[in-house]
């Protein structure tokens, strides 16, 4: 597994880890806090293979990737749509989006090349989690529930 990230500033207390996560074949990478965001902005396109990389979000206003895009991006939802909206213009588009954790689990485990990030406790047998990133908690932002059903990687 990846080194632990973490973002917050002292005052927030990490209250969740944030799993990013892989196929169990793919993509051959060396994951850090950099390579990540790179992958995100569309800056990297494939590993060292060959492999495309293929990064997808949750859907905007979802309390995870807002986290994800400020602690990974480090940018806020203004940011990232101008960022987004220069892009476009160079034939560039942003990371698909899929509707819930459990999407992205699924997506991420049969596409290769796939890269996604849930909440840990999300996180089954079908994928890898190649980096864990420390999710801040700050009132009126909790980080998302998870159902009591599944375990901790």
């Amino acid at each position: 597994m990846g080194g632990l990230l973490a973002f917050a500033p002292a005052s927030w207390a990490a209250a969740a880890q944030m799993a990013i996560i892989t196929a169990h074949d793919a993509p051959r990478l060396a994951f850090n806090q950099d390579t990540l965001r790179n992958i995100y902005l569309k800056r990297i396109f494939v590993d060292g293979h060959g492999q495309r990389l293929t990064p997808v979000n949750l859907p905007s206003g979802d309390a995870l990737r807002a986290a994800f895009t400020h602690a990974v991006l480090h940018m806020d939802d203004g940011q990232l749509q101008d960022y987004w909206d220069k892009q476009y213009f160079q034939g560039v588009s942003p990371p698909y989006v899929l509707a819930s954790p459990d999407a992205v689990v699924q997506f991420v485990a049969k596409t290769p090349g796939a890269i996604g990030y849930v909440a840990a406790c999300r996180v089954d047998a079908t994928v890898r989690v190649v980096m864990t990133v420390a999710l801040p908690s700050r009132p009126g932002n909790e980080p998302p529930a998870c159902p009591g059903n599944r375990a901790s990687p």
